[in-house]
């Protein structure tokens, strides 16, 4: 859904530049399964319809939740 968004939005406004923020992934933070196949499935389409891309390692967004902002749980 988020790729088909993506495509339209690019389709739509072709001028305009596009950013993605995605939150990767990490077997200590989350317990699903399919989370690492759906981010390596949606990775090509970020890279092909955005002009920039940044990817975020959940792992290290949990450890600055819980270490930084001395957050109990996120």
């Amino acid at each position: 859904m988020g790729t088909l968004l993506l495509l339209k939005i690019r389709d739509n406004y072709p001028d305009r530049i596009t950013a993605t923020f995605s939150v990767y992934p990490s077997p200590k933070v989350s317990d699903v399964v399919v989370e690492p196949y759906n981010a390596t499935l949606s990775i090509h389409q970020l890279l092909e319809n955005s002009d920039e891309t940044f990817v975020i390692d959940n792992e290290a967004l949990f450890s600055i939740s819980h270490n930084v902002l001395k957050q109990k749980e996120p």
